[in-house]
Parts: structure tokens; C-alpha cells; sequence
């Protein structure tokens, strides 16, 4: 395991200058409705060891995983203004009726707060934005909560893998 540990290690060592690029399209990917699910945040979590072991420099990452997360949800809004009504019949809302109710009233409750209390929770990071874009949560609000909340959000994910990475090195 080492070994193999050893050689990633060394790969993002050689290729640092891309490492920024490299976060940015992974997360912002990551951020996308559904794709969001095909890659476990805990392999997110793991970049934070990867880029204190590797001895990357920890706000270029921070930055591209904050822009990447806060486009990424941008699509997914923009994505549901798109759909709204047609939603419901569009995979994987159309087999699952009744999370898309759950997400509805999660939505009316707690509103612009939504955004910031989901980025936090991995299930609904993705799929909020795409709900405020369907039930027409107001675009400005959207934004100030998607771009308060992927700061945040890029830092404590980041961080703690960064900075216990780098204090064992």
C-alpha cells in the first residue's frame, strides 16, 4: 500500500502546476445534480490528505474547490429553472415522487438557508440547488446562499485532511 500511496503522492508532486484545474473540473462535476452521487465524498475529504501530504499549497485548491462547487450548483440551478414542472417526470424524480416531495417542503421551510445547511450534508449538496431552481427560488438569493456557502463548505472539507496531513509529514 505504501508504495502505491507513495507513487500518487509523487504524481501530484511532478503535476502540482495542474492540481487547481484538476480540483476544479472534479468538483464542480462533484456539484452537478445526480453526478454528485456516482462520487463518494469521502473521496473529497481524502483530497484534503492528498494535497497536505503532497505539500500542495493549500488556498489555490481551496479557491478552485470553492469556484468549482459554487459553479457546479449554479448549473444545477440553472438546470431546474429549466425543468420545474416537467421535474417530476424526469429520472430519477420520476421514480422517486415522494423524496421530491420531502425536498419541496425541506425547501419551503428553511428556504435560502437551504442551500447553506445542504452543502454541509453530502445526500441533498447537489439536489438543492436543482429544487430551488424548480420551485423558483429567486436567483439572487440563490447566489448570495451558494456563494456564502461554498467558501465554507470547500474549507471544511479541505482543511482538516490538509492541515493533520501536513503536521505528520
Amino acid at each position: 500500500m505504501s508504495g502505491w500511496f507513495d507513487a500518487i503522492v509523487a504524481f501530484i508532486q511532478a503535476h502540482a502546476a495542474w492540481a487547481p484545474a484538476i480540483i476544479f473540473v472534479f468538483i464542480f462535476l462533484k456539484s452537478l445534480a445526480f453526478v454528485s452521487l456516482i462520487v463518494p465524498t469521502w473521496f473529497v475529504v481524502a483530497l484534503g490528505g492528498l494535497v497536505g501530504v503532497s505539500g500542495l499549497d493549500f488556498w489555490p485548491i481551496w479557491t478552485a474547490m470553492t469556484v468549482g462547487a459554487g459553479l457546479g450548483d449554479w448549473v444545477s440551478y440553472w438546470i431546474g429553472s429549466r425543468l420545474k414542472g416537467r421535474a417530476w417526470s424526469v429520472w430519477p424524480m420520476s421514480r422517486y415522487p415522494a423524496l421530491l416531495m420531502r425536498g419541496e417542503r425541506f425547501f419551503r421551510r428553511w428556504g435560502a438557508i437551504s442551500v447553506v445547511l445542504c452543502r454541509l450534508f453530502s445526500p441533498a449538496r447537489a439536489t438543492v440547488p436543482l429544487l430551488c431552481g424548480i420551485f423558483e427560488m429567486p436567483w439572487r438569493k440563490f447566489q448570495i446562499a451558494n456563494w456564502v456557502s461554498a467558501p465554507l463548505w470547500s474549507f471544511i472539507v479541505l482543511a482538516p485532511g490538509t492541515f493533520l496531513a501536513a503536521w505528520f509529514r
